[in-house]
C-alpha cells in the first residue's frame, strides 16, 4: 500500500485550521529574510498571526524570542509550521502531540509518514506539503477573490457549475 498524501491536504481541513488558529510556531524559522521560512513568518505576522520562532541557533527571529523546541513554548501553540527535513518530522510530531498543538503543518516536500501517524494518532490535524503562507493567501487572503479557492480559474459570467 501505497502514501496518500493527498488525505493531508483537504481544503476543508485547511480552511478550518487557518480560520481557527491564532498562535504558530514555525520549527526552523530563519533569521534571514532571504529564506523561505521567515518570508512565511513575516506573512503570516502580517495577517494577525503570533509566530514563535523555534530555533536553537538563533535568540530572537522577526521579533519573537526564539526556543529551542517546541517543549520550551509556555504558550498553547494551534499550528506547528515544520521548516525541517523530513526525517526530522517524528520527533517534531511527537514534541507537537506533547504540548497538545492542534495542528502539525509541513511545508513543501516536508514529507514522512511515520510523522503523520504519530501526529494523527496524537489528535493533531495534519497537512503536508502545502505552504502555509500559499494557503492562507488562497483561502483567507485576497487570492481567492480570483477564484484560486476553486483550484480553477474560469471567465464564464455564471461562474462553475
Amino acid at each position: 500500500m501505497t502514501f496518500d498524501l493527498t488525505r493531508y491536504q483537504d481544503p476543508l481541513t485547511i480552511q478550518r485550521v487557518l480560520l481557527n488558529a491564532k498562535t504558530i510556531a514555525i520549527v526552523g524559522l530563519s533569521g534571514n529574510p532571504l529564506r523561505a521560512s521567515n518570508f512565511v513568518g513575516f506573512y503570516m505576522q502580517r495577517h494577525g498571526y503570533r509566530v514563535i520562532p523555534v530555533n536553537p541557533r538563533e535568540s530572537e527571529i522577526l521579533g519573537e524570542r526564539s526556543f529551542a523546541s517546541l517543549r520550551d513554548i509556555p504558550v498553547p501553540v494551534d499550528i506547528v509550521d515544520v521548516f525541517r527535513a523530513p526525517a526530522a518530522l517524528p520527533g517534531i510530531a511527537r514534541e507537537a502531540v506533547a504540548i497538545d498543538a492542534k495542528c502539525l503543518w509541513c511545508q513543501f516536500t516536508v514529507i514522512n509518514e511515520e510523522g503523520a501517524r504519530i501526529a494523527e494518532d496524537g489528535g493533531l490535524a495534519v497537512v503536508m506539503d502545502r505552504c502555509l503562507k500559499v494557503e492562507h493567501a488562497r483561502y483567507i487572503g485576497r487570492m481567492h477573490w480570483l477564484g484560486f479557492n476553486t483550484e480553477r480559474i474560469t471567465a464564464l459570467r455564471g461562474g462553475l457549475q
